[in-house]
């Protein structure tokens, strides 16, 4: 699932940045921020970034300190393992934790909401 991969490079084009859609391990090692989209299932992003060896790419930039930025699934692999429709498949493994549903009555969801964070949240700490 990389289906977001053109509103993404729309997006980053409307605000200035060069952008390049390849499959050149060269090109993509070099470039200057290496974005990773996805949408769909946890697994089937996997198994792409995996044939295209997406993923070797991914974890040399990382360890090299360079810049990636994951969007919707592509965020989502970053992480040790995803859980979607009791399937468990690894992820990059570059940040520890599981990823699994959001607890909603409707998912995706779309548009504004009220945010009820629990009373113990650090992130929320001090906002009302």
């Amino acid at each position: 699932g990389f289906g977001n991969v053109r509103s993404a490079e729309r997006a980053l084009a409307h605000v200035g940045a060069d952008v390049e859609i390849t499959r050149d391990y060269d090109r993509a090692m070099n470039a200057d921020g290496l974005l990773v989209p996805g949408v769909g299932a946890f697994s089937a992003c996997m198994d792409g970034l995996k044939r295209a060896r997406g993923d070797w790419v991914v974890g040399r930039r990382l360890s090299g300190g360079r810049p990636v930025m994951g969007i919707c699934v592509g965020m989502q692999i970053l992480f040790e393992r995803g859980i979607e429709h009791g399937v468990e498949t690894e992820g990059l493994d570059e940040w520890p934790g599981t990823v699994g549903p959001l607890k909603a009555d409707v998912v995706p969801h779309m548009g504004w909401n009220t945010v009820e964070a629990p009373e113990d949240s650090r992130l929320f700490a001090g906002l009302d």
